[in-house]
């Protein structure tokens, strides 16, 4: 897969499937994103391959506390990814909006719906979930064994 900011001067590509894709409701990714909810792709930050341009880190607030890391366009600002303090620099949270080819990506999750807007309907095809969830349960096995080598090699 691959995507760009608006302007075209950051490209990337993703060397592999996402390991999973959350569709977030919070009131926190409505805020930042300004609209209903936030689209975003996981995959393995190595994953990310740049192919021109290159992304300006902005450091934000977040939710947690913790803060977030948001990869931008230092032209036209575009958010491609993030990167969230649970995970650190080892996952890349991909605004799936960016991608060339969006609907190639669909959430395999909708995420903190206990705070979605009354009009967004969800159509229940994919686990709809008040607040977060357990991996364990709704990951497939294949992203599951990446998650747990990318942990080991960070604990190292």
């Amino acid at each position: 897969m691959e995507g760009r900011c608006t302007c075209g001067e950051v490209r990337y590509r993703l060397t592999e499937r996402p390991l999973f894709v959350h569709c977030c409701h919070c009131s926190w990714c409505q805020r930042e994103t300004g609209t209903a909810f936030a689209l975003n792709a996981m995959i393995e930050a190595d994953r990310v391959e740049l192919v021109a341009g290159q992304p300006e880190v902005v450091r934000i607030a977040s939710n947690s506390g913790k803060g977030q890391e948001v990869l931008r366009c230092p032209r036209c600002q575009v958010a491609l990814w993030s990167h969230y303090s649970g995970a650190g620099r080892a996952i890349a949270f991909v605004r799936v909006g960016t991608l060339e080819d969006p609907a190639a990506c669909p959430p395999d999750i909708h995420i903190y719906t206990s705070t979605k807007l009354p009009w967004v309907h969800l159509d229940g095809r994919v686990p709809v979930m008040e607040e977060y969830y357990s991996r364990r349960e709704h990951w497939p096995e294949s992203s599951l064994a990446r998650w747990q080598v990318l942990r080991e090699s960070t604990a190292r």
